[in-house]
């Protein structure tokens, strides 16, 4: 069972020894194992706290909550599974980093998250670890590829970062929830086609 603890205590706060420091990676790693042998139910606090080798005192000392725990594991996994492309090109930097985002939802993991976020409405503890280790996370490296795009003059810069984000993860993640049409890699281009065509650097067309 997860301890009752604010919002405002839910915040990450690093290791404080180099012993709690390596727990703490023990019991990162033992999560993402588990999520990724046997899914989201696969990762109790029991078996966390087993294949990490701490008591379950210890591994709550680190997090409020299971769903905490697998939030922050889950998303460091999707820093390492999605590195930001950089072609030069602002239209396929985001199509090769959208569609590696739909091969992610695709896969086994991609239930996982469906899950996580289920689980994050009921928790909002865990929702901040959530925000901290996946929205923001999807927010700076969609920000990084935007900030060369507006350097290269693809880009409007006065258009905003958030509602850039909604705009082109929106769609991948309703239809993973909803399942009301296929999550394809084929449908990533036309999406960025037709959103780019709204959000690229306006041009007075030549006249004459």
């Amino acid at each position: 069972m997860a301890r009752k603890v604010s919002a405002a205590a839910a915040e990450h706060r690093p290791p404080d020894s180099p012993r709690s420091a390596r727990l703490h990676q023990q019991a990162i790693v033992a999560t993402q194992e588990l999520l990724t042998e046997g899914g989201y139910g696969a990762a109790t606090i029991d078996a966390i706290a087993a294949r990490a080798g701490m008591s379950k005192v210890t591994l709550y000392n680190h997090w409020p909550s299971r769903t905490a725990v697998i939030a922050n594991s889950f998303g460091l996994m999707m820093i390492d599974a999605l590195p930001i492309p950089d072609t030069g090109d602002f239209t396929q930097d985001l199509t090769i980093y959208l569609k590696s985002i739909v091969r992610f939802y695709r896969s086994d993991l991609g239930t996982v998250f469906a899950q996580l976020l289920a689980s994050c409405v009921q928790d909002p503890v865990a929702s901040a670890y959530f925000n901290k280790y996946f929205l923001d996370e999807r927010r700076n490296t969609f920000s990084a590829i935007w900030r060369r795009a507006v350097l290269r003059g693809e880009a409007d810069e006065s258009v905003d970062v958030d509602d850039m984000i909604d705009l082109f993860f929106g769609p991948l993640v309703y239809r993973l929830i909803s399942g009301h049409t296929e999550l394809l890699e084929s449908s990533v281009e036309g999406l960025v086609r037709a959103a780019v065509d709204g959000l690229g650097k306006r041009r007075d067309s030549v006249s004459g």
